[in-house]
């Protein structure tokens, strides 16, 4: 966490600076943000960065507990977006209705120790209101 984000970006995908540079601020962190120590950056910014070094390693499979949970809503939306985009399969433990649904293909739930399947989020909530 000492490193600066642009120079973890730059040391662990050895991409040069300019194109470090270019990613960084497409992913949401201007130029005037890119030299501060990864240990300084607020939850969403450090998520939002651990979100960019996936999609940079393009994995096939994500393994994710609450990924939104320090993502305001632009982050919320890339990482959609990204998990769409890289169809990858993916287990996503969340309490994020609007995210599951929007990325997920099949729903799970465990009520009373019995993993279940079912149709819709939407569903399950509206039965625990």
């Amino acid at each position: 966490l000492e490193k600066s984000l642009q120079d973890y970006f730059l040391h662990e995908f050895h991409l040069g600076d300019q194109k470090t540079t270019s990613i960084l601020v497409t992913a949401g962190f201007p130029v005037a943000i890119q030299r501060t120590k990864l240990a300084l950056l607020s939850h969403g910014q450090r998520a939002r960065a651990a979100f960019l070094a996936l999609h940079l390693t393009q994995p096939n499979f994500y393994v994710m507990d609450e990924p939104t949970n320090h993502l305001d809503i632009v982050g919320q939306e890339q990482l959609e977006s990204e998990i769409l985009k890289q169809e990858a399969a993916s287990i996503v433990v969340s309490h994020d209705r609007v995210f599951t649904q929007n990325i997920g293909t099949r729903f799970y739930v465990i009520d009373n120790k019995k993993l279940s399947q079912i149709d819709l989020p939407t569903v399950y909530y509206k039965r625990l209101i």
